[in-house]
């Protein structure tokens, strides 16, 4: 089986290996509660040996030396073996993450397995030419043409919530620009991370490419630390996202951190309020809330809050939560118990700074992480539950007057990654996104599909670098100026 729910070894230098102190870790349906396979769990020595097969794969192997064209045949074929094996991943993602089929086909496979590819292309442009800085200065015939370098071996530490996009997010421009990798999935989701050594040998990768550790903090911090790993790309919380610079910052190694978020939707006087509604609901309850971009702020002018409050209420106690492999199924289930008592402790934070629970803010009686669309309204925007990232299905609505007052709300955050504002008016929509302290804003929903050429960043807590884009692809290499002259 290629998508396998249990290993018992690690993927280092190309091979399949032992772990050092050969212990395991069980590996949890969130939608169940119950163990559908063990992993391997790394340590110290696990990842020692897979840094130094990193270092010798970058420093003395064929991968950062090789043109792109010889790069991207195998890394095309890499997202192609994992495209051949759709069925399987999927089932595996759904079992290990509890996300929905149209959120695996949607986010995993098409915009994860789109923008793998994308970094490729994005990379050729980079790799293959020299930009021209200057020519035929002053008496001599020359020039300065500006190249990039690969950084060299790449530690990646990757969240639970959308495991394989971000493995694929990660890996394609680390790779594509020349880096060797090594990965650490969450020790929560490893199987989306064990299943890429599979792909990485059936595709020919040559040893030491691509490197797989799992296991908990101690093995990302020791990654983190490590004076032979030249950079790091990291996404999860801000506060492991701190302690991650202060780390790297021992060694001097630069750091790219998408970090969590608590982000405004704007809904305007004259916004269509069922249109509004829709946006809102979708982005605090997809994937149960568990992602840094949701809009889970939602600031709407005082004219349109009951109606706004029904709409939304109406909307979430209509929600279909349950097994996600159930075709009638809208919302599954959070991680963790513990993920779930984390949100009910929220909800009773809110409660307590006197905001009122308008629908849901409860766990959902049955096996599994499961838990009701919640909406809390009556809290001020300097409230807890206003402030802080929940990652679960919880939205505070937070009234307003003015279009001032609502972009002061929604820069009142120390996080800053995404925003919306839904207006009849896009020119004054425009004006308002263009006011928000934020990485990204969509005007009444944006697209239909989220860009691959447009970079995430984040302002403040939300994160340092760039994500996705040539912004994305540039943080994996290393500028370099070479200055010459003809005869």
């Amino acid at each position: 089986m290629f998508a396998s729910t249990t290993y018992d070894r690690l993927f280092i230098d190309g091979k399949w290996v032992t772990t050092h102190d050969q212990r395991t870790t069980a590996v949890t349906n969130p939608a169940t509660g119950t163990t559908i396979g063990t992993v391997p769990e790394g340590g110290a020595a696990d990842l020692d040996a897979a840094v130094d097969a990193a270092r010798r794969a970058y420093d003395d192997g064929p991968w950062s030396r090789m043109s792109l064209r010889e790069r991207s045949v195998l890394l095309h074929r890499f997202v192609d073996v994992l495209d051949s094996h759709r069925s399987e991943l999927a089932s595996t993602i759904t079992a290990e993450s509890g996300a929905l089929p149209t959120l695996v086909a949607g986010t995993h496979f098409g915009i994860g397995f789109g923008r793998f590819r994308h970094a490729i292309d994005l990379a050729g442009s980079q790799l293959d030419s020299a930009t021209p800085l200057r020519m035929g200065a002053g008496s001599v015939m020359g020039g300065t043409a500006l190249v990039y370098q690969p950084r060299g071996v790449v530690g990646l530490i990757t969240p639970f919530n959308f495991p394989l996009y971000l493995n694929l997010c990660k890996l394609g421009p680390a790779l594509a620009m020349g880096n060797t990798v090594v990965l650490k999935p969450s020790p929560l989701t490893p199987l989306e991370g064990l299943v890429l050594g599979v792909a990485a040998a059936e595709a020919g990768l040559p040893p030491g490419v691509i490197n797989i550790v799992t296991g908990g903090g101690d093995v990302g911090e020791s990654l983190v630390a490590d004076p032979r790993v030249d950079m790091i790309s990291f996404t999860g919380s801000d506060r492991t996202g701190s302690h991650i610079m202060a780390l790297a910052a021992r060694s001097l190694k630069p750091v790219v951190l998408e970090l969590g978020g608590k982000s405004a939707l704007i809904v305007r006087e004259d916004a269509p309020v069922r249109q509004a509604v829709d946006i809102a609901y979708n982005s605090f309850t997809l994937h149960s809330g568990q992602g840094c971009v949701l809009l889970t702020r939602h600031v709407v002018h005082r004219s349109l809050v009951d109606e706004f409050l029904d709409g939304l209420a109406a909307r979430a106690e209509n929600a279909v939560i349950g097994d996600p492999l159930d075709p009638e199924t809208t919302m599954g289930p959070l991680i963790s118990r513990e993920q779930q008592q984390r949100v009910a402790e929220y909800v009773a934070i809110g409660e307590n700074e006197g905001g009122k629970v308008v629908t849901g803010g409860r766990p959902i009686d049955r096996d599994g992480f499961f838990f009701s669309p919640t909406v809390i309204h009556g809290v001020t925007p300097k409230a807890r539950v206003a402030q802080e990232e929940i990652f679960g299905p919880v939205a505070v609505v937070l009234a307003f007057d003015t279009d001032d007052e609502a972009v002061s709300i929604a820069n009142d955050s120390r996080f800053g990654l995404s925003g919306g504002v839904v207006s009849a008016d896009t020119g004054k929509a425009w004006e308002i996104a263009r006011r928000m302290k934020t990485g990204s804003v969509r005007i009444n929903g944006g697209g239909t599909a989220l860009d691959a050429d447009a970079p995430i960043t984040g302002y403040g807590a939300s994160g340092i670098g760039a994500e996705h884009g040539l912004a994305g692809l540039l943080e994996f290499g290393q500028p370099q100026a070479i200055a010459f002259r003809v005869g």
